[in-house]
C-alpha cells in the first residue's frame, strides 16, 4: 500500500471512530432527553463504605448494592404520608416494569430514624409493600455518613406532645450497577414517571 493510499485509508478509519462515537453520544443523549422527571447527575457519584443491617438484622454493606441497579429511599416508619405514598408508587413502578420483561431495580428503604427504626419494625415496615423491598436501619452516624455522600438533608423535628417526627428530603436515588449515585427523581413523585424513566435510565 502507498504512502497515499495509506494515509487515506487511516483518515477513513478515523472518520468511521470518531462517527460512531458521535452517534453513541447522540442516542445517550437522545434518551436523556426522553426522561420524564429523572435527573442523570453529570458523573456518578460513587458511595461511601456502609455498616448497616437489613430488616432481618444481617449486615448491609456497600457489596449490597453493587452488580444492580437499585433505588434509595431515605425515610422513616412513622411518617404519615410521604413515606407511604412513595413507597407504594415506587412498588407498583416495578410490579408494572417487571409484567412488561424489563429489569427491575431493587427498592431500599433506608431509615433516618434508627432510634426508632429497629430490623423488626423495618421488616413489618416494608413487609406492607411487597416482598421485593428491603429495609435498612443502624448507627445514626452511619447514616448520616451515606445521607452527607448522597446530599440527602434529614433532622428531627420535635412536636408539641413531645413526640417527634423527622423532616428529610424526599428524592430517590437511582444507583448504578457500580454503586455510584447515577441520577435522582425529586418529588412530588408519579407511578408513570418511575415506569417511563427507570427502563431508559437502565439503558443508558
Amino acid at each position: 500500500m502507498g504512502t497515499t493510499r495509506k494515509i487515506l485509508f487511516f483518515s477513513f478509519m478515523l472518520l468511521a471512530i470518531a462517527g460512531g462515537t458521535l452517534f453513541m453520544y447522540q442516542a445517550i443523549q437522545t434518551n436523556r432527553t426522553n426522561l420524564e422527571s429523572a435527573t442523570v447527575w453529570p458523573a456518578p457519584k460513587p458511595l461511601p463504605q456502609l455498616n448497616l443491617v437489613d430488616q432481618s438484622g444481617s449486615p448491609f454493606t456497600k457489596a449490597n448494592l453493587e452488580g444492580k441497579w437499585s433505588l434509595l429511599f431515605f425515610g422513616f416508619t412513622h411518617c404519615p404520608d410521604i413515606c407511604p405514598a412513595t413507597m407504594q408508587q415506587l412498588a407498583i413502578a416495578n410490579e408494572t416494569i417487571g409484567e412488561s420483561g424489563q429489569e427491575t431495580p431493587d427498592i431500599i428503604f433506608v431509615s433516618v430514624d434508627p432510634e426508632r427504626d429497629l430490623p423488626e419494625t423495618m421488616a413489618a415496615y416494608v413487609k406492607y409493600f411487597g416482598d421485593k423491598i428491603q429495609g435498612v436501619t443502624g448507627d445514626i452516624v452511619e447514616i448520616q455518613n451515606l445521607t452527607s455522600a448522597a446530599g440527602v438533608f434529614f433532622a428531627k423535628a420535635e412536636l408539641s406532645n413531645g413526640e417527634y417526627s423527622v423532616d428529610h428530603s424526599a428524592v430517590v436515588l437511582v444507583v448504578n450497577e457500580d454503586a455510584e449515585i447515577f441520577a435522582s427523581f425529586s418529588a412530588p413523585h408519579t407511578v408513570n414517571s418511575f415506569v417511563h424513566d427507570l427502563p431508559v435510565l437502565m439503558d443508558l
